[in-house]
Parts: C-alpha cells; structure tokens; sequence
C-alpha cells in the first residue's frame, strides 16, 4: 500500500545525499555541525560558481576552469579520507598538505596563464613542480572516489609516455620527457583544463543541479507514485513501475547509480514483497536506471560528451536515441511479465494509490521544467542556458504553489548538485591526462590500427571487438569516463572502416552504459544489491540477463540504421517493428515461457524467429514473425487444451 508515511521514508532515504557512497562503501568523512556547514558552504560554491558561468559565458577560461577543479581537489579532499585508516571526523595533514597545493597550484595556473602558452617549449622550474604536484593529486582524487581503475589506467598511459621507447614494435615511440607531459596536461590547454573540464561546466553539471532541484522539490515522489499508479493492475506491477519510474528520473539525473539509490529504495522492498527473489529486484532496478541514463529528453552525460566529440547537434542525438531505448524498456518489460508469470507472481491487490490524473495535478510542474528546458535548446540556445532556465522554471513554480520563497530548499539543492558533482569531476584530472596524452603519443591511432587488422575489415567483429572493450576498461568507471576511454581507443577504427559518425558513437554509448552492470564491477548492480540485500554477484548477472538490449541494439545500429532514423518512413517502420518483434521473441527464448514453459521445439522456433526478425531483410523478417506466431498458437491450443481437462 502506498501511504504518506511510507513516502515520507522513501524521501527520507532519497534525500540522503551519503547514500550513494554508503551502498558502494565508500568512505566519507562525518563532520560536527560547524564543520558541516563549512562543507555545505563549499558544496554549494561549487554550484553556485557553475550557474554564474552559465550567465556569464565570457568569464576568463583559463580562471574558471582552474577555478573549477580546485574546487573539485578541495572537497573532495576534505570529504573523502585518504585512506581507510585516516580519521572519519576531522581532516587529517595528509589531506591539508594536499588542499594546500591543491590552492596553490590551481593559483599558480591562474596567475599570468598566457605568458605560460608561449613558453611550453621553455617551462620554468615553477611550471615543473607544480606540475607534478597537481599530476599527482589529480591521479589521487580519482582513486578516492571513484577507486583505482581509472586512475590506473591514467598512471600507465603516462608510463607508457615517459617509457614508450623501451617497447618494440608498433607500439612503441621515442619516449617524452617529463617536461613535456607536464606542458601537455597541467601548463596548456589539453589535459587538466581541456575538454573534460569544459564539458563538466558547460554540459554536465548544469543538469546534475537540475536534478538536484527536481530531488529537493519532490520529484522521486511524484514520479514513483505516477509510475505506480500507472502499473498497479499489471502483473507485477511494483518491478514494472521500478521501471517506468527509473526511466523518467534517469534521464534527468543521468547517473544509474544515483537513479539505483532514489527509486531502489521504494521499488526493491515493494518487489520482494510480492514475490520477487532480492536479487531479481535488484537486478531489475538496475537495468531500469541503467537504461535511464540515455532516455531522451535529456539523457545524461554522455550526450553531451558525444556532442563534444562529433559535432553534431544536441537535437538530432536525442532524437535518434529515443526509439532505441524506449525498444530497451519494452524489452525489459517483457523479461519482467515472464519472469511474474512463471513464478505466478500475479497482480498486487493490496497496493491503493491515487489515480494518476490526481498525481499529475500535484507534480505537472516537473513535466513543464523538462518542457522548457527542450523548448530553449530548440530555439538554438546552449544547454547549459536551458538547464538554468529548467531550475528557474522550476523554482518559480514552487513559489507560485507555496506562496513564499523557500531558501532553505534552494541551498540545500544547491549543496546536493554540489555534493553530486563531485563524483563525476573527481574524474577529471585522469580523464584529462588520458586525453592529452593519447594524442601526444599516438597511442590512439596506434589502436585503431591494431583494432583495424584484428577486426579484418567485419564490421560485426568490430562491433563484437568494442562491446568487449568497453567492458574491459570500463570495469568500475562511469558510463561518461567509458565512454571517453572507448571513444578514444575504439572510435578511430570504426570511423576508418566506414562507420557513419552518429552510427559509430551511438554504438560506444550503448556498449560505455554496460560499465554500470555488468560483472565483475557493476556499480549500478552492487548499489541495488546492496537495498535489496542480495548477492552482488548474483544481481550482476541477473541484470545483465535483463539488460540484452544493451548488447544486441548496437548491432542494429549498424547492420539496421532505420532504427536511428536513417532511412525511407517505411524503412524506418518495418525495421522498428521487426526489432521489437525479435527483441520480445528473445527474451520468451531466453526466459523459457511464453505462455507457460516452453517446450523444446517451441524454443528453437522462438531462436531461429529472433535471427530472422534481427536480419536487415523483410522476407527474412516475415519468416521470423510467422515462426513467432506459431509459437503463439501452440502455446495458446495446448493451455486451452489442458484448461478444458
């Protein structure tokens, strides 16, 4: 039964802003009431900073991206202990040292930057020192939050920098100096404060604050209880409205973990309560608020990374995104009807909720700020702009209904974006390295090359080469720090090969998303598992299981372009439908039931059915839907037949 106490407690949990990091165990520091409010101060700076820069577009570049990730630095440092033996309630000197520097560095990139440009060939001892310093605490703040994955990954490519003339082959080059690397990631404008810090303040961001403001005015409430009211007389109504629910806050939010830690906490309890083991409610959460990271209208980080990336516009990537992820959740309910249905989980009786046409009366503000935001950026206007306008919308609304001004609500948003942005800008100073230095090596073409002569010219090869990619270095990173890793390993070989641009990075973005559940790091799964109190390895596999779409729609991406719009109108439908068809045929496959069990022969129909409804033939496709609907027919004459006996 969904009642105001039990949405109260749901609130409750979602507003904690320390829950995200308490499923994945993650130490944060706990600070007394004055140091507390010298952490929300800074939190909220962070924020506020971004807004100012959003209004004014013209600050100094060079200052506000120093700005930003000193910022970043700083808190995080303070935040997050050095290690699990430093102290949880008061910063340790390790930790002042290394804010100290942070500061000092950041200033000392800030103070007369130009006149560094013109000597990156001649750096200064200064350069070099600071340099090395801010190299070494930005490999440390990654490791703190996010842990050693990325920063790994970034401390080899500088090794591999420094050292690559001792490497034979190919792969090896004459080696660079550390002069060089420095003037590459910390004096110019390729590394620390290149496209990575860009896209943090320009894109990013801005639409974690969004969130933040639709979380601080109720939005996780209003959106669970709609998805509730919208699912409650379906078979198994609380895993499908996990799903709805996860797919509207996941495209605002853009983050599954942080979508995992606001709906999982209502929607896990209300599955296992009807009758789903724990670890198939955690799954199934999160391969919702997984898929919700890309849901159109705003998608998450990602897109504008990709934007970034391509060039190509905003508009047109959400636009080809939509029908393949509103496929991925049909899919998904459909793994979730055949899971109710073979272990007779049937429809929840004893859940009450509004009609959704009273809920939309409380919370249609959420729905007008998303409006706006679209409505901007179609009128020409840059996204972080419509994202302010977004929160303004929002803010005006909630004044307008409550007649008065609610500051406390404002700066607690307003510490909440800054708190959650941490966790993504604590990637920035690896990603940076990483950017910087692939270029300066030609690590990346070097890559692409070999990718080249592996894949042999087959595109399905390559495509199967960057699936395998993706979650190999993706292991324990976000889907945005994925994604660039991918694109800058992966993505040179597939445009070589004659992969369309939208077609290539649409293809990384769905294989970079897979980073949040798959095995053996999947942090998506291991937060959900964590609610659920399941087994995190169980729940892992469990999702992936759930979440085909994310391994099989790539593929149509290239071999069926219609799916992203590219094509004739009856192109496009024929090809939608056949998908949709072949995607529901695998999961009855994969699941064993249909009607009831599968027998053995019906399951190799329904197998054979699924390749032919995938392959880019209409012929092909029709024997794949005649197949499939005799399937159907069987399944339907023999349940008849024994429902009369």
């Amino acid at each position: 039964m969904i009642d105001k106490r039990s949405l109260n407690g749901y609130k409750s949990n979602t507003n904690n802003s320390d829950g995200v990091q308490d499923n994945l165990k993650v130490i944060e520091r706990k600070f007394q009431r004055n140091g507390q409010h010298f952490v929300n101060a800074g939190l909220a700076l962070i924020s506020i900073l971004v807004m100012y820069w959003t209004i004014n577009p013209t600050f100094d570049i060079i200052i506000k991206r120093s700005l930003y990730l000193m910022m970043i630095f700083v808190m995080c440092a303070i935040i997050f202990p050095f290690n699990k033996k430093s102290s949880l309630v008061k910063i340790s000197v390790a930790d002042i040292i290394i804010i100290i520097l942070s500061i000092s560095g950041s200033i000392y990139t800030m103070y007369n930057p130009y006149a560094r440009f013109m000597r990156l060939s001649l750096l200064t001892p200064y350069d070099i020192v600071f340099g090395i310093i801010m190299i070494i605490i930005g490999l440390d703040i990654g490791r703190r939050v996010i842990g050693w994955t990325l920063t790994i990954t970034a401390s080899v490519i500088i090794l591999y920098t420094l050292f690559g003339n001792f490497i034979p082959g190919q792969f090896g080059h004459s080696g660079f100096y550390i002069k060089t690397i420095i003037s590459q990631v910390y004096c110019g404008l390729e590394g620390y404060y290149g496209i990575a810090t860009r896209v943090m303040i320009i894109y990013v961001i801005p639409f974690i604050l969004l969130g933040a403001f639709l979380e601080k005015t109720g939005a996780g409430e209003f959106f669970i209880k709609l998805s509730f009211s919208l699912t409650k007389n379906t078979v198994g109504g609380p895993a499908k409205a996990a799903v709805l629910g996860s797919a509207l806050l996941g495209s605002i939010s853009g983050s599954a973990i942080a979508n995992v830690s606001s709906t999982g906490v209502f929607t896990i309890p209300m599955m296992k309560r009807i009758g789903y083991k724990p670890h198939v409610a955690g799954a199934i959460e999160a391969a919702a608020s997984t898929g919700g990271q890309i849901m159109p209208p705003i998608m998450g980080a990602v897109a504008f990374i990709m934007v970034e990336f391509t060039q190509i516009p905003y508009l047109t990537i959400i636009s080809v995104a939509t029908i393949p992820i509103v496929l991925y959740y049909i899919t998904l309910f459909a793994f979730i009807h055949f899971e109710a249905k073979k272990y007779n989980i049937s429809v929840d009786k004893t859940m009450t909720v509004e009609p959704a046409i009273e809920i939309l009366k409380t919370g249609w503000q959420f729905f007008f700020s998303i409006i706006i935001i679209v409505i901007i950026m179609v009128l020409g206007f840059a996204p972080n702009f419509a994202a302010l306008c977004g929160i303004l919308a929002l803010v005006i609304v909630q004044i307008i209904k409550s007649r008065k001004i609610d500051f406390k609500l404002i700066y607690q948003a307003l510490i909440l974006g800054g708190k959650y942005s941490l966790n993504i800008g604590s990637i920035v100073a690896c990603i940076g390295i990483i950017l910087s230095l692939v270029g300066l090596t030609g690590l990346g073409l070097k890559l692409s090359w070999f990718l080249s002569e592996l894949t042999n010219e087959s595109a399905f090869l390559a495509i199967l080469i960057v699936g395998a990619i993706s979650t190999i270095l993706g292991m324990g990173l976000p889907s945005s720090a994925a994604y660039i890793i991918v694109a800058i390993t992966a993505g040179p070989t597939l445009i070589k090969m004659g992969f369309p641009i939208l077609i290539a990075h649409m293809i990384m973005i769905w294989f970079s998303i897979n980073s949040e559940i798959t095995p053996p790091v999947g942090l998506a799964s291991i937060v959900a598992a964590g609610i659920a109190g399941a087994n995190p390895v169980k729940t892992m596999l469990t999702a992936f299981k759930f979440s085909k779409g994310l391994y099989i729609l790539p593929f149509m991406f290239y071999f069926r372009p219609a799916i992203l719009l590219q094509g004739s109108l009856f192109s496009i439908i024929e090809t939608i439908a056949s998908i949709l068809f072949g995607l529901i045929t695998f999961a009855s496959f994969w699941e064993n039931f249909l009607y009831k069990k599968l027998k053995l022969v019906e399951r190799f129909f329904l197998l054979v059915a699924t390749f032919f409804l995938f392959s880019p033939s209409i012929f092909g496709n029709g024997i794949g839907f005649i197949l499939f609907v005799g399937v159907i027919f069987s399944q339907k004459s023999t349940l008849s037949t024994a429902l009369n006996h």
